[in-house]
């Protein structure tokens, strides 16, 4: 007679609250300050009122003068809300690594490596009995704050004031950091999916959190634009105020994306124009996140030059030439389309011709424009064309890349098919690491011999994180892989659904003896799963270590020129 299955009761949003301890009055407390206290309460829905948004969706943290509350170049998924005290923001120069505390990712022994070997459970994903975990502060502290505050550029943060919501809405990294100026500063701090539910039903908070982040976003990434950091303070000033941010493409592109592919569809006539060639360049166009594919005309089509991301510029060439040569303009020179979703900052011609190109040393602005020529294109394009000439990317790998949004992956797996032998041995590594499962299926989209294998990419833009209820799926925040809490990950299949490239897949929770851990619904229990690039494993990802015919490797796709070296490569 065989035993049933256990039955439990399924996870569920609030499982797991970001501080378990919080204190009742506490939360009383926060609904009197400002913001919450001008907040309709009305608005709220009854699953999900303010108050229990405290309570499951934020934490209070106390600072010492010094100490470290956000870093620089971290990943992280919370905002703050200063309550009382003082904060400083860095603006300049950045604080050296050891001031900030970091230090390189430590992995384990050689020891505790061969350990896993008979440690792993016997079966596919074994539930373990786990406690709770308590929130933990590893503090770091900056010594001699009058120094730094005399040596670096810096500004006040006071109650009210709140920060950390451009990493924690746009999946990127933090962009300063921000320590405690006097002892006893006292912060809320609200982990992403709490403040996305507060923006979702307080509209005036939306649009305060939409103000901040235009004016932070748009000073730190004007400062770090290269040839825009020769400008005056006023010249700086009037580029900012003419600055535009406009946004193309949906926050959630995955399901538009896939019916393009069940359909079969020209992507390129799918994609938003931000530019046309042959338009006249009325202004340079940065992409502050996202992608944008660079097309030029081709027959009766368009030919994909290259894709650019984040930090790249669109129509400076063009500018240049313009302000340079007056008796002969040229026009556009190719054309700028959306690729999911991207956000761009446009500073209008007038503004370039009158600021930046007067001021711009004569070796950093772009060559003259050739015209009439075959070679008619900025150089930035003709780069491009170069690059995508050669014989390990040439213009049908770079459609290849393009049309299956691979550019978006940062840890791509490729398999050469050339050398790979079906061996599998990559396949029982990760499984070998990972409780019996392979984190990763050997199959995917292929071009002549290369194959990007259905892995996690660990994406610039991981939009597999938009809409998880609980932050299970989340960037690490020291190197940003996108990694997965099976303490928190409730089984929703939200993220599973949402990744374009099906990298993620959803598997039965099982006990020590093997047995299915069913709901009272009589279902059985899911958790989603996905490669994690072996962050504790010595020696980095299993599969690209146990592969004996240098066959497979993980690759950024942002650029072509890794690939290009792995392709060509001996």
């Amino acid at each position: 007679m065989s035993i049933p299955a256990p039955s439990l009761e399924r996870p569920r949003r609030w499982d797991a609250p970001f501080n378990p301890d919080f204190p009742a009055a506490e939360i009383e407390r926060l609904l009197t300050l400002s913001p919450f206290r001008e907040m309709n309460l009305a608005s709220f829905p009854r699953s999900a009122p303010l108050a229990d948004i405290l309570r499951n969706d934020t934490t209070l943290r106390t600072y010492k003068a010094g100490e470290l509350i956000v870093r620089e170049r971290d990943y992280g998924t919370s905002a703050f809300l200063i309550l009382s005290g003082r904060a400083r923001v860095v603006l300049a120069p950045d604080l050296p690594p050891a001031a900030v505390g970091r230090n390189e990712r430590t992995r384990p022994g050689l020891l505790r490596s061969l350990a896993q070997l008979w440690t792993n459970s016997r079966e596919d994903e074994a539930a373990r009995r786990r406690q709770s975990r308590k929130l933990q502060n590893h503090s770091v502290f900056l010594q001699d704050i009058p120094r730094v505050l005399d040596e670096y550029k810096t500004a006040a943060m006071q109650a009210g004031d709140f920060f950390g919501e451009i990493a924690a809405l746009s999946r990127m990294p933090r962009t300063a950091s921000i320590f405690a100026e006097v002892d006893e500063t006292q912060l809320l701090e609200i982990r992403w999916q709490g403040l996305r539910d507060l923006l979702k039903y307080d509209p005036a908070l939306r649009n305060h959190v939409d103000k901040i982040y235009r004016q932070r976003a748009l000073a730190t990434y004007l400062e770090e634009t290269p040839f825009l950091r020769h400008l005056s303070p006023e010249a700086r000033a009037a580029v900012e105020a003419a600055t535009q941010f406009e946004t193309y493409g949906e926050y959630d592109w995955s399901g538009e994306y896939k019916k393009l592919v069940q359909a079969g569809s020209a992507a390129v006539a799918k994609e938003p124009l931000i530019a046309s060639e042959g338009d006249y360049p009325n202004g340079i166009i940065m992409i502050r996140s996202g992608f944008a594919r660079l097309t030029q005309r081709h027959g009766a089509g368009h030919r994909t030059l290259n894709y650019l991301g984040a930090g790249s510029v669109y129509g400076l060439a063009e500018i240049a030439h313009n302000y340079s040569h007056p008796d002969d303009t040229v026009s556009l020179q190719h054309s700028l389309r959306v690729i999911g979703h991207t956000h761009i900052l446009t500073i209008p011609a007038a503004i370039i011709a009158q600021y930046v190109l007067p001021s711009m040393p004569a070796d950093a602005r772009p060559a003259p424009i050739a015209q009439n020529t075959s070679d008619a294109r900025p150089a930035a394009a003709k780069k491009a064309r170069d690059r995508s000439a050669s014989p390990a990317v040439d213009s049908a790998m770079m459609e290849f890349l393009t049309q299956n949004r691979l550019f978006n992956g940062t840890k791509s797996m490729v398999i050469d098919l050339d050398r790979c032998t079906r061996c599998d041995d990559c396949v029982r590594a990760c499984a070998a690491t990972h409780d019996n499962n392979p984190r990763f299926l050997r199959h995917g989209p292929i071009h002549d011999s290369l194959m990007v294998a259905q892995a996690c990419m660990h994406c610039t833009d991981p939009i597999c994180m938009i809409g998880c209820p609980t932050g299970a799926i989340h960037r690490d925040s020291f190197g940003g892989e996108v990694v997965i809490n099976a303490d928190t990950c409730i089984g929703c299949t939200v993220c599973a659904n949402n990744c374009p490239y099906g990298s993620i897949r959803m598997v039965e929770v099982r006990d020590e003896t093997g047995r299915a851990l069913l709901a009272q619904d009589a279902k059985p229990i899911l958790k989603a799963t996905k490669c994690d690039l072996c962050l504790d494993q010595l020696g980095g990802p299993a599969c690209v270590r146990a592969c004996p015919h240098d066959a497979l490797d993980r690759i950024n796709l942002n650029s072509l020129d890794p690939l290009t070296k792995w392709l060509t490569r001996l």
